[in-house]
């Protein structure tokens, strides 16, 4: 019966998953197909646009061979016109000179005779017809100004859509995804010369496998890359997974996407958990500062709810121990987290916030910075069991690094109320490396990698990030990667540690 229960719970899930698998491709097709429906209305648009530009410089290319045929007639009219009225005047003062020669033959006196000779001689002389040229000076010829667009035509015939780049193919085997950076290598399927550049789009998501088109954060865009991988640094991996495609370019238009491809970016993502922190530490996500004040505020506000009955104090108590409830985290590895808000608050001297996230298996590393003028503070891990008046380092169910910067400045490791000094500067960033299942956790110079401290141990509990500040604050960074200097130092490791033991002849 059993086994029938389980078998039938296992086709279940792989029922449950395929069909949630075939409802994201329907989802898939039913975007590609509004977007084939877009896309081609845009094109088409583009398309009427192109067009009407050839068009509209056809237009411009007439009007103005137009023109060009019109200025010349003009121009080749007036100078005709011109020399006609020339010719015009020069016959009509022609025709009448010829008339007085011809009336002067009759003339009878030989003294009239000789000056009316001497006259015409005279005007035959200044007569502008006999200084006109007989030849027009511009022809009827408009050859000069014929067109033959026959090549024109010939390359109009020839328009077509234009070359579109293939879609390049990411290579996994060739990706990397180390220290929170995530390097993306592709190639084409076939050369290209007259690819210009890619675009690489990429989205974070907690989804393996295709990337999904609802519930999904939108493409981020790195436009303009020259070769063929790109490496994306300084990421914070808030996220199981993070998608990647790619798309190549030529001077003219972009082509296809290539396959999407889904690489893990898993890493330990936790903030402060302010519902159990001390009411003297100011709690927000990954930052806390010490707050003198916050304390005697928070008993301000009990006592004047104590002035107006009992059932008001109980409730305010309740209140006040458990704190605002934060969004629901997970928790790392197979068991449930631990419930925020599930146990007491820190108080008295014990100066003390958790993360809200258990660690319960894996290897995970996270950051702290504190304040410049931060007097003291601890960083380090501890059993979700740590009492509401245990410091960090003073019991057994707790391990930190501790720096003291009032009356003596002090660097030193602290398990089970034992101390051991550390003979190295305290950096600026402080690397924490937890190996659950290998029972270690180190500290390193974030910065160098250079290794602090490292205890060696067997967690028997799930173990939560704790820290621990006095008049000053600090600031973590969450989400990073195991960084790859820190696991090398970790093969090599075993002569350059500390352990919890070494602490056992120390007393404090």
């Amino acid at each position: 019966m059993d086994s029938q229960k389980e078998a039938l719970q296992r086709i279940i899930s792989t029922l449950a998953n395929k069909n949630d698998e075939i409802q994201n491709f329907i989802d898939t097709l039913n975007q590609t197909l509004k977007g084939v429906q877009e896309n081609s209305s845009n094109i088409l648009s583009e398309l009427d646009e192109e067009f009407d530009s050839l068009y509209s410089i056809l237009d411009e290319v007439k009007e103005s061979m137009i023109n060009s045929i019109k200025q010349e007639q003009a121009r080749k009219s007036q100078e005709l016109q011109s020399q006609l009225s020339q010719c015009n005047n020069a016959l009509e003062n022609s025709e009448e000179l010829l008339e007085f020669a011809t009336r002067s033959l009759d003339i009878k006196e030989p003294e009239e005779f000789s000056k009316a000779a001497r006259q015409i001689k005279d005007r035959v002389t200044m007569a502008s017809a006999f200084r006109l040229s007989l030849k027009p000076k511009v022809s009827d010829n408009m050859t000069h100004l014929m067109v033959d667009f026959s090549q024109e035509r010939q390359m109009l015939q020839t328009l077509k859509f234009l070359p579109v780049p293939k879609a390049p193919e990411i290579d996994p085997v060739e990706c990397l995804v180390a220290d929170n950076s995530v390097t993306v290598a592709w190639r084409m399927p076939e050369e290209d010369n007259k690819i210009d550049h890619f675009i690489l789009e990429h989205r974070k998501t907690n989804f393996d496998g295709l990337p999904r088109v609802k519930d999904e954060r939108c493409w981020e865009t790195i436009d303009n890359i020259k070769g063929t991988e790109y490496t994306l640094s300084g990421l914070k991996f808030d996220s199981k997974y993070m998608n990647f495609r790619v798309r190549a370019c030529n001077k003219a238009v972009a082509g296809e996407y290539s396959d999407p491809v889904t690489l893990e970016t898993r890493a330990l993502n936790f903030s402060l958990d302010n519902s159990s922190s001390h009411l003297n530490l100011r709690v927000e996500d990954t930052c806390v500062e010490w707050d003198p004040t916050g304390g005697k505020g928070q008993e301000n506000k009990m006592k004047g709810k104590e002035n107006k009955g009992s059932v008001h104090v109980t409730s305010l108590k309740k209140h006040t121990r458990s704190g605002t409830p934060s969004p629901k985290r997970t928790s790392i590895g197979s068991r449930p987290p631990a419930v925020r808000g599930s146990r007491d608050r820190f108080t008295g001297e014990s100066y003390t916030v958790l993360g809200d996230t258990a660690i319960e298996s894996g290897q995970h590393y996270w950051e702290v910075k504190a304040q410049k003028d931060c007097k003291s503070y601890s960083v380090g891990v501890a059993y979700k069991t740590l009492g509401k008046f245990d410091q960090l380092g003073k019991t057994n169910t707790s391990w930190c690094i501790h720096v003291n910067n009032w009356l003596q400045n002090t660097f030193a490791a602290k398990h089970n109320n034992k101390v051991k000094a550390l003979d190295v500067a305290v950096p600026e960033r402080i690397g924490v490396f937890c190996d659950f299942d290998g029972g270690q956790l180190s500290f390193y110079d974030a910065s160098s990698k250079q290794l602090l401290y490292s205890f060696k141990t067997k967690f028997t509990q799930p173990v939560l990030p704790g820290f621990m500040v006095w008049c000053g604050g600090l600031s973590l960074n969450t989400g990073m990667q195991v960084p790859s200097a820190v696991r090398t130092l970790q093969k090599s490791e075993n002569g350059m540690t500390g352990s919890a033991s070494s602490l056992n002849n120390v007393t404090q």
